[in-house]
């Protein structure tokens, strides 16, 4: 037990550690490179010049919001995967992804932004995944209780559907437009908006706070349902609960940044070879190392073509992708 907590101390020392790292190369490396020695001399001196401008308003929020998104991305598929019993379950799996992408193609295509405001683009995201949740919630309740099997095809067949009307839309959209939608589809963390900043790190915070006292359920999840019930889970309570939590971390996740994939399906299982299926540290270790490896993605998206900026999604797939394929070679992931 002491050799357990031990390792989960020494992991948790250097998920922050890297997080530390990572803050420091992507506040220094940029078009406008500034050092690292001169970053407090800087940030001390407060406003009047460029580089502290660059610093507070444009990296420092831009930090902030990749770990917030990669921590809420994490979080989320290591929810799902331990309630679903599935490796292969991620936060756009359950068709979040497919309801937000409808919900934006509908304000680009019809240029409902330009009446009410850019904001617009968030709240039609955030409410077309709300959507599909609640879709899917629904379809999937029998006699009060929820299948889960029964939700991931439901959420499956409706992402499948809400891609074929986004392509539809696509197809006869505008250049312009559909320069708009592909861009967004394929994820940025280029957000202006304080406001939408604050809204994603309040929001992972609250889910990682609201999803710990369910660790021990979802430890007990993983026997099966009806051990879980001998072992006094409240099943359906907990699945509702977690199944909640999820949706509106990935949901808060897309509306602001658009479709980044990879970070909810590659890091918990990465974090699950080191950790065991212990859900106490699971959770706490994907949210750091989501945060983590989100904030070196964009880092590298923003500096690898500069003054160029790449969507990170495409950053996210390349190399999550690169090293899920390395890890199952080796056979270390529990498939």
């Amino acid at each position: 037990m002491e050799s357990r907590r031990t390792r989960w101390f020494l992991l948790l020392c250097l998920l922050s550690f890297l997080i530390l790292c990572a803050f420091v190369v992507s506040v220094a490396v940029g078009p406008a490179g500034i050092p690292v020695r001169t970053i407090p001399r800087i940030l001390m001196e407060g406003e009047g010049t460029g580089e502290h401008s660059i610093l507070m308003y444009i990296r420092i929020p831009r930090i902030l919001l990749a770990f917030a998104i990669g921590g809420a991305l994490s979080l989320a598929g290591t929810i799902l995967q331990g309630m679903f019993r599935n490796p292969l379950v991620e936060p756009y799996t359950l068709g979040i992804s497919g309801g937000a992408s409808l919900g934006v193609c509908i304000v680009v295509v019809f240029r409902l932004q330009t009446f009410i405001g850019p904001m617009l683009i968030p709240a039609a995201g955030f409410l077309g995944a709300v959507v599909v949740v609640f879709s899917v919630y629904t379809l999937s309740l029998r006699k009060g209780m929820l299948k889960t099997q029964g939700m991931l095809l439901t959420g499956v067949m409706i992402s499948f559907i809400s891609s074929s009307l986004v392509m539809l839309m696509m197809a006869v959209s505008r250049t312009e437009d559909l320069h708009s939608i592909v861009f967004w589809i394929m994820g940025s963390l280029d957000e202006p908006n304080p406001f939408l900043v604050k809204v994603a790190v309040w929001g992972s915070l609250a889910g990682l706070f609201l999803s710990y006292p369910y660790s021990l359920d979802l430890n007990a999840l993983a026997l099966g349902e009806e051990e879980a019930v001998h072992l006094g889970v409240r099943v359906e309570r907990t699945k509702r609960s977690l199944f909640l939590i999820a949706s509106l971390l990935a949901g808060v996740s897309v509306a602001v940044a658009g479709l980044i994939g990879f970070v909810g399906l590659v890091v918990p299982h990465l974090i699950r070879m080191f950790t065991g299926m212990d859900h106490r540290i699971l959770f706490l270790g994907s949210f750091l190392a989501g945060g983590c490896f989100l904030i070196l993605c964009d880092t590298l998206a923003r500096t690898i073509i500069a003054p160029l900026e790449l969507p990170v999604g495409v950053i996210t797939g390349f190399i999550g992708g690169t090293i899920f394929i390395y890890a199952l070679s080796k056979r270390r992931l529990a498939l």
